[in-house]
């Protein structure tokens, strides 16, 4: 098996002293869905996470990352934002803005911090999964190291 080489987000975890473990996987540019991973992985999809960027009308953007086989519920996420209304961005403008591309989007290790905010439902689990940083890697962790990491807030999304 080839060495794994270690993502943006990885040396971040590494820097702040966070127990990690990181998980290839085969990639289908077919389906980059977080249910094709979980599936992949052989994991709930409750604990695979996605994470999406977001643009509010008051605040700019933000990060929200939720259980892979829900939708952020826009409301909610506005709301946590301290926005009166928020949308996802466009995919085009994923890669400028964050240096990440869509279905290798990790919520760790953006071209610049962007205030975040965790579903919830992570809390229920010791370990979630959530992108390294490239399509192929996921990244699992302890909800609260990643909370702490990122700064989030954890809030009811979905």
């Amino acid at each position: 098996m080839k060495k794994v080489q270690k993502t943006n987000a990885a040396r971040l975890l590494d820097k702040a002293g966070v127990n990690y473990t990181l998980i290839p996987y085969e990639v289908d540019e077919d389906d980059l869905s977080a249910t094709h991973v979980a599936a992949l992985l052989g994991e709930d999809i409750e604990c695979v996470f996605k994470t999406l960027v977001l643009r509010g009308d008051r605040t700019g953007h933000f990060v929200c990352v939720v259980p892979g086989g829900r939708e952020v519920d826009l409301k909610k996420a506005a709301k946590a934002s301290g926005n009166k209304k928020c949308e996802l961005i466009h995919v085009r403008e994923l890669l400028p803005l964050t240096g990440y591309i869509r279905g290798g989007c990790s919520p760790l290790g953006m071209k610049k911090p962007l205030p975040t905010y965790l579903h919830s439902t992570c809390m229920r689990y010791p370990a979630i999964y959530v992108s390294a940083g490239q399509r192929g890697l996921q990244l699992r962790l302890s909800p609260a190291d990643l909370t702490r990491v990122t700064g989030a807030t954890v809030c009811d999304l979905c």
